[in-house]
């Protein structure tokens, strides 16, 4: 039987995932108020999304079960929160193209990476792919302000636009990567 490595990095990883529920009953209660707490919320769970894979590597404690949850708990976040700003209308009309782009791309990755696994194929992280999730995590976080101030939604809006660029870029990279190993 394998268990699941305690440490740092990976109660870190474990948190995130636990903390989205709560963020969510924050983002989507009725009392405007109730947008700040959501918004440290975030902030801190965005932090930890760095600060495990920083202590991960800093301490030497990379796992398998590390490697496996973080971006899952990166997409569940990203896409909770989509859902939230969508459902109070921060995302609304042509804006939701770009969740639908960005998490089409995240699906597609990680496809590509389940589909290359067996292969022993390994689809790295790129510096821009990590560019791209800090200017996302970012994005999200205007977002999430925007409810309360409409330039935070704007400044959001950008970083959002910006963001789905580079998914756009990165995902293609990662395709064009793995194209000869899909030909096989």
């Amino acid at each position: 039987m394998t268990t699941i490595p305690i440490n740092l990095p990976n109660a870190l990883t474990v948190a995130r995932v636990v903390l989205i529920p709560p963020l969510m009953a924050l983002m989507l209660a009725a009392p405007l108020w109730t947008m700040w707490p959501a918004l440290v919320l975030y902030s801190a769970i965005a932090v930890t999304d760095w600060l495990d894979g920083y202590l991960a590597r800093k301490m030497n404690l990379n796992s398998e079960f590390g490697r496996f949850l973080d971006p899952i708990a990166d997409k569940i976040l990203v896409a909770a929160v989509f859902i939230a700003l969508a459902s109070y209308g921060t995302l609304h009309g042509l804006l939701l193209a770009m969740p639908v782009i960005i998490l089409t791309r995240e699906f597609l990755v990680a496809g590509l990476r389940e589909f290359l696994g067996p292969k022993n194929v390994v689809v790295h992280v790129t510096k821009l792919a990590k560019w791209k999730t800090t200017v996302q995590m970012i994005a999200l976080g205007f977002l999430i302000g925007g409810k309360v101030f409409v330039s935070s939604a704007l400044c959001g809006n950008l970083l959002l636009l910006l963001a789905t660029a580079l998914t756009v870029i990165t995902g293609w990279q990662y395709f064009k990567a793995a194209l000869p190993h899909l030909k096989e």
